[in-house]
């Protein structure tokens, strides 16, 4: 049932975060004729710059909520991505546009995360079925028989049909369940910084999306509307002050482009990189997405999207199991799926992206390059490399379980 129909009998559900995936999750719930509250530990919508990537298969999830165009008006098309060798150039070059007869979409979007939290928020401010609430932070959930309970930091007790926990990697829906958090984290740490200069204009054939390797810095180049995003490795013994300073990003900005003045530095940031997921997806009425159920390494933009492709599903899967459309061993299963493909997909194509790019032993570094240069070059091997990277095959492998909520895109 659309938005809009009386809320008198509409079940309720809580969202905790309002990211990108917290946003998603209550634009499918209401949707679907559930009442939500949303809630957001911050006092207003976080806009620093974090995930800026949207591949095709998350478009088309997102289509049905008349929300796409408004965020290619905001964002930048990425109609290619490269491979390149630091010292040599382009190593290989994928065309989103040949999937044009798969997709709407055949390119990335390069749309800050929190473009779509405003867009999403913009919406709800008058939809009758969701109530948006800032400095409100869920500490716990508290499972009951027939729905939960979101226990707030300041103490209030919000009792709910379901909850969904998409409140980041520190979750604490998730750690109230007692899940594990079950994986790695890396030894690196990652430098991003920002910088209005258009390097295009001094690096040939640099695409809005680049993969640069280099046995000793590699790095990660993206094109947002505004800014270039340059992501870098942060060296054994360099402490996060230091990498962080201004030294740091002239040398490494001077080490892409050489310039004779200095770099205007618009942001910058550290990650410690991580590869976690929960052994468990749904506990009941809980439901995790998001990094709150698995976090990853950015090479490849997987997170913020996989989180998206959560919401859908399971937001959509939660909204039928409380109107009696969705068994419970059915949902279970959605859960199940999700968590999965975060293993078998996101978790693999993200740690190979960075097996490419960071290896510093030679060989494995020229193997790995040498078999992107293949893909790259037969039209068939890179079309199926394409359906990975932009997720699609992700949303194929979903088919089944959409087309039961009436969510599937490809059709």
């Amino acid at each position: 049932m659309p938005a809009g129909v009386s809320t008198t009998i509409a079940p309720h559900v809580v969202v905790a975060g309002a990211g990108p995936v917290g946003c998603v999750a209550a634009a499918v719930l209401a949707k679907n004729n559930v009442r939500v509250t949303l809630l957001e530990a911050a006092p207003s919508l976080p806009v620093e710059l974090r995930a800026s990537t949207f591949h095709p298969a998350t478009l088309e999830l997102l289509r049905p909520y008349g929300i796409v165009d408004k965020m290619v008006s905001r964002g930048l098309i990425a109609r290619h991505f490269a491979y390149r060798d630091r010292r040599s150039g382009v190593v290989a070059r994928f065309d989103l546009g040949e999937l044009g007869d798969i997709t709407n979409y055949p390119f990335r979007l390069q749309c800050e995360q929190f473009k779509l939290c405003q867009i999403l928020l913009e919406q709800f401010a008058s939809n009758p079925l969701i109530d948006v609430r800032f400095s409100s932070a869920i500490g716990a959930v508290e499972p009951r028989s027939e729905g939960a309970a979101a226990v707030l930091t300041s103490g209030e007790t919000i009792e709910a049909d379901a909850v969904i926990g998409a409140d980041g990697a520190s979750s604490a829906v998730r750690k109230s369940l007692g899940c594990r958090f079950d994986g790695m984290t890396y030894a690196d740490r990652y430098l991003v910084v920002s910088t209005p200069y258009e390097l295009s204009d001094h690096l040939a054939d640099l695409s809005y999306v680049n993969y640069v390797s280099d046995p000793d810095e590699w790095m990660v180049l993206l094109r947002t509307v505004d800014l270039w995003r340059a992501l870098f490795p942060v060296f054994d013994g360099e402490t996060d002050e230091q990498a962080l300073s201004d030294e740091s990003a002239e040398r490494r900005f001077q080490g892409v482009v050489a310039k004779p003045t200095a770099y205007e530095v618009a942001h910058r940031t550290i990650y410690r990189v991580h590869q976690r997921v929960a052994d468990q997806f749904r506990v009941g009425r809980v439901v995790l997405v998001g990094d709150a159920a698995h976090i990853n390494n950015p090479l490849g933009g997987m997170g913020m999207n996989g989180g998206v492709h959560d919401a859908v599903l399971l937001a959509g899967g939660l909204a039928g199991l409380l109107h009696g459309t969705v068994s419970d061993e059915r949902f279970s299963e959605y859960a199940e799926l999700r968590r999965r493909l975060a293993l078998d997909f996101v978790q693999k194509h993200t740690h190979a992206n960075a097996v490419t790019l960071t290896a510093s032993d030679p060989a494995v570094r020229k193997e790995a390059l040498e078999q992107m240069t293949e893909r790259a070059a037969t039209a068939g091997t890179a079309h199926d490399y394409m359906l990975q990277a932009s997720m699609i095959k992700a949303v194929w492998a979903m088919e089944t379980e959409l087309r039961d909520i009436g969510a599937y895109p490809f059709d």
